[in-house]
């Protein structure tokens, strides 16, 4: 099980995940912040250095999520495992607020992975506010 991510596994997974967060879909190019490469699985918990289970992440969601998989859903009191990217379409678990500054959960997945990244985040819902108003945020899909 390898930490290192070739060059080539690094250009699969930017252009697969258009070069966002695949948790709350923000951008390098808004933010300013590089994106991380995220173990979906984390190594810790066997996870690979593999495009399956590597995907990019904002920096706040990838610390937050830290090497958690599950989460308990603050709606059913249950626990859920968090969002996978990989196997799991965002707008089936994810909405948009009516302002599109928060991130809002569809699914136990999707309410427990909000939780877990602290998807809404005073300091992101903010900045989504001033690229809602200059068009930069929802995106498109």
């Amino acid at each position: 099980m390898s930490k290192y991510i070739s060059e080539s596994l690094r250009n699969q997974i930017a252009v697969s995940d258009k070069g966002r967060c695949c948790y709350c879909l923000t951008t390098e190019a808004n933010s300013g912040i590089p994106m991380s490469h995220d173990h979906i699985q984390p190594r810790s918990k066997g996870g690979e250095t593999t495009f399956e289970n590597i995907c990019l992440a904002c920096r706040s969601c990838n610390e937050f999520k830290a090497d958690s998989i599950e989460v308990i859903d603050p709606l059913t009191g249950e626990i859920a495992p968090l969002f996978n990217p990989r196997t799991q379409r965002w707008s089936e678990h994810f909405t948009w607020s009516s302002d599109a500054t928060k991130v809002e959960g569809l699914t136990t997945i999707g309410r427990a992975t909000i939780v877990c990244l602290r998807m809404n985040n005073p300091v992101i819902v903010v900045a989504r506010r001033r690229w809602t108003i200059i068009g930069w945020h929802p995106p498109d899909d």
